[in-house]
């Protein structure tokens, strides 16, 4: 397996702690939020673990260089300017073009997700693009009512309203790269829709395993309260 890491937003949502210190390596716990993510990848023997970096990338390269504790084999690719959740890909395409498939995912997640099961999932769909997904669950504050004109039908009490959303996972078929622009800003779900619409697999794989994604002070405290950060690493 090949792992790409976007490493490189600003973390605006985090700031002001983001002004001094790129997201990937605010501390969690005793360690940093990047360490996490090594250290689970690191059981699954990856050949390359590729860093896609801009904001403040001169940190992270000198923290990696130090991080011994990694073992695995790290690179890099910068961005000269954002090139959104896809677009820098487009870097890369000449390393990850002989791989049958590789995995994209943001660098602010904490997760016990098996990769080689959703790798295998990928392969058995032969999907060119297959998402991590959870349910994200939202408890409407209100008493929801259903209408008929404006006649009243039923009332219930706060409903729970559980949606799949993207985990910010993906495992990509090399031949997706070739739908990558160059040099500019491309989300994953401009390359995923695109693929719909010309009738290419796209699938879906539920994460039923510990997920959650760093990007608020809130997600931090609520990672405390979840009693994962001593056991990722």
């Amino acid at each position: 397996m090949k792992f790409v890491i976007l490493a490189g937003g600003l973390g605006t949502r985090l700031r002001p702690y983001t002004f001094i210190v790129p997201k990937p390596l605010l501390p969690i716990g005793k360690s940093t939020l990047l360490e996490h993510t090594m250290a689970h990848l690191r059981t699954f023997g990856p050949t390359e673990v590729i860093l896609s970096i801009g904001y403040q990338s001169q940190l992270i390269r000198a923290y990696c260089q130090h991080a011994e504790s990694f073992h695995l084999p790290l690179s890099f690719v910068e961005e000269e300017k954002p090139l959104g959740t896809a677009g820098c890909l487009s870097l890369l395409r000449e390393r990850l073009r002989s791989e049958e498939a590789f995995f994209l995912m943001n660098g602010d997640i904490v997760t016990k997700l098996d990769f080689r099961k959703m790798a295998e999932a990928h392969r058995a769909a032969k999907a060119e693009v297959t998402v991590g997904i959870v349910m994200h669950e939202y408890q409407s504050p209100f008493g929801v009512l259903e209408l008929d004109g404006q006649r009243l039908v039923s009332v219930t009490e706060k409903p729970v309203l559980r949606q799949p959303v993207s985990a910010g996972i993906y495992c990509i078929s090399a031949s997706v790269l070739d739908r990558i622009p160059d040099d500019t800003f491309t989300t994953m779900p401009d390359v995923m829709m695109g693929l719909v619409r010309d009738r290419k697999t796209v699938m879906t794989y539920e994460i039923k395993e510990y997920w959650r994604a760093i990007e608020t002070q809130d997600h931090f405290a609520e990672l405390q309260q979840d009693g994962m950060i001593d056991d990722a690493v």
